[in-house]
């Protein structure tokens, strides 16, 4: 009500606006009323509202603009904020900020039957008791003003931090799948005589410079079933969620290396900052070091080692 008087005062008066709406609006002040109100020192409450208001538009500005009610309480409880859910939501509201919402679109690659096809090793199980034991891998695209820029990830499952990544204007399995799974090798922190590599029956994956590849690392690779994206549900949705929250919130695209260089700084975030629902509202980086943290504290001490 406030808010409303103030913004019209100047236009039709104090009075004439109380006067007109009393008896269309239930509970609206009088004259003096909101004169006695504008007066009255801001309570305690009023105060944390103004602040919070605040923190919410800068930390929603700072996660590209996505995060909803549950994430945004997930993150205010973690910057030390004493606040509830429903008040989460009260104060995103007057923020005039709101969670993104998904596209159902999905981006499938061409299969080609006559490659020869590894079995499903997953079964759609997209769990993984460690770090290096499980990747699953798609592409996707974006539209530029100077063509198709194609997009790879790697994703290791126990953490869904993406291990690897590239852009690239063509689909050739050397030039861009290729590519990001070398950076996934080349960033691993331990051998991969453990893991499985997960695709779908694009014809990048199941080409034998990648299908090499993979073997020469140690790993196994599987793929899933044709036509079915549930098979590569994991990757699909880091898929959409790239799209959703990267590609059609900062477009249009004019050039390949403006979107990698976008991609680039949407990993960065992706690995060390969101929050994952699926990971307790904690980023992979952070589940990944408790993992290996909890690793080392296991580990017996060595005679000799640990004592002065």
């Amino acid at each position: 009500m406030i808010r409303f008087i103030d913004m019209h005062r100047d236009q039709f008066g104090v009075e004439l606006i109380c006067r007109v709406l009393k008896d269309a609006v239930r509970g609206f002040l009088t004259s003096r009323g909101y004169r006695a109100a504008k007066t009255r020192p801001a309570s305690a409450r009023q105060l944390k509202d103004e602040l919070l208001v605040g923190e919410i538009k800068r930390l929603h500005a700072e996660n590209y603009g996505v995060y909803g009610v549950r994430k945004m309480h997930a993150l205010l409880r973690r910057q030390g904020w004493d606040v509830g859910r429903d008040q989460t939501a009260r104060l995103m509201r007057l923020a005039g900020v709101a969670g993104v919402k998904r596209s159902k679109k999905v981006f499938t690659t061409k299969s080609d039957p006559t490659i020869p096809q590894p079995k499903d090793l997953v079964k759609r199980n997209f769990t993984a008791p460690a770090p290096r034991r499980l990747w699953v891998a798609d592409i996707t695209y974006v539209a530029t003003w100077a063509g198709f820029a194609y997009v790879a990830f790697v994703i290791d499952v126990f953490s869904r931090m993406i291990v690897g990544w590239n852009v690239a204007s063509t689909l050739k399995a050397d030039v861009l799948p290729l590519q990001a799974l070398n950076m996934a090798a080349f960033n691993a922190a331990g051998p991969l005589d453990e893991l499985v590599h997960h695709a779908d029956h694009g014809s990048n994956y199941l080409s034998i410079v990648y299908t090499d590849r993979i073997v020469e690392l140690g790993a196994k690779p599987s793929t899933g079933t044709v036509g079915d994206s549930f098979d590569n549900a994991l990757a699909e949705a880091v898929n959409g969620l790239y799209k959703t929250e990267l590609i059609r919130r900062r477009g249009p695209w004019r050039t390949v290396e403006q979107v990698e260089l976008a991609t680039l700084e949407y990993v960065w975030w992706w690995n060390n900052q969101r929050l994952h629902g699926e990971l307790d509202y904690r980023p992979p980086i952070e589940v990944e070091d408790a993992y290996y943290a909890d690793l080392e504290s296991a580990q017996p001490v060595i005679a000799g080692q640990g004592t002065r």
